[in-house]
């Protein structure tokens, strides 16, 4: 059985700077990956299978398991793999599910994305990174910068990726509060679609310059996800009472992150979270490099 993690996706600044014609938002995110994430497992079997497991896969038990990002990714890479002239093998695909759902940290296109990576191993079917950068954004526009998998600037509607060397991790702590929030209605509550692009990230090259950088960028989606959903800004509160640095929404929400100045402070602060807030997601977790 050939497993593969799928990180959890943090956009630490989200700015909508635009919409196409055909209603596509234009986006500059500077988004990071965390060692926190869900995990695909693949192996050879006698038919397809799709299993769920973990603790956050009786969210998805009552969907239809034909709509899960990682059965698409499975039958997406095996289309493109059939108009080369291949048939590729049944497989039996497990996903741990560990990550909230509809949760703003891209737990479904991580999903994807490991799929994708996960059975071009096992069916040593390799077709190249465009055209598999192509497949993975007719899934969603988040799977293309999970399937990179490094912290990274995604412009355009999150397909024109740029690598980003922050050299450090960050330590943080990921609050969602059990609340769902739908990606396409907090676009429609956009206020403003015309916003300003990221601060120009020249010249940040430690920490403490990073999160003062960090702080005059935003998360445009946050005001119409917090108006949509209270206990977003209750999440929020609760990081800065547990001592962030700088707490924002991930995404479309409604996870937010707090970070910290070590990982010390970021375990104390979850374990205190946890305490005041038994009901909420909380997890303190690292950035990868």
């Amino acid at each position: 059985m050939l497993k593969i993690d799928a990180p959890a996706k943090i956009n630490l600044a989200l700015h909508i700077t635009g919409r196409r014609a055909d209603g596509y938002h234009l986006i500059e995110s500077l988004v990071v990956f965390a060692k926190l994430g869900d995990r695909v497992s693949v192996q050879q079997a006698e038919r397809d299978m799709f299993r769920l497991e973990g603790p956050e896969a009786a969210a998805l038990s009552g969907e239809d398991a034909g709509n899960n990002l990682v059965v698409r990714a499975r039958d997406g890479l095996r289309e493109m793999a059939r108009q080369s002239g291949l048939e590729l093998p049944p497989v039996e695909i497990c996903l741990d599910k560990r990550l909230p759902v509809a949760s703003g940290i891209g737990g479904g296109s991580a999903d994807a994305a490991a799929t994708l990576k996960a059975l071009c191993q096992l069916w040593d079917f390799h077709p190249g990174a465009g055209t598999l950068s192509k497949l993975s954004l007719e899934l969603g526009a988040d799977v293309p910068m999970c399937l990179d998998g490094r912290a990274l600037i995604a412009r355009g509607i999150g397909e024109t990726l740029s690598p980003v060397n922050l050299g450090f991790g960050l330590d943080l702590v990921i609050v969602n509060p059990r609340v769902s929030v739908s990606t396409p209605a907090v676009f429609s509550a956009l206020e403003k679609r015309d916003n300003a692009p990221l601060p120009d990230p020249d010249g940040v090259d430690d920490k403490d310059r990073f999160l003062e950088w960090l702080e005059a960028a935003r998360n445009d989606l946050q005001p119409p996800a917090q108006r949509m959903v209270p206990a977003i800004a209750d999440c929020l509160s609760a990081l800065e009472l547990a001592g962030a640095r700088l707490s924002r929404m991930s995404g479309s929400g409604a996870s937010c992150f707090g970070l910290f100045d070590s990982a010390e402070a970021a375990r104390k602060a979850a374990t205190r979270l946890q305490q005041d807030h038994p009901g909420w997601f909380v997890a303190a977790t690292k950035t990868t490099r």
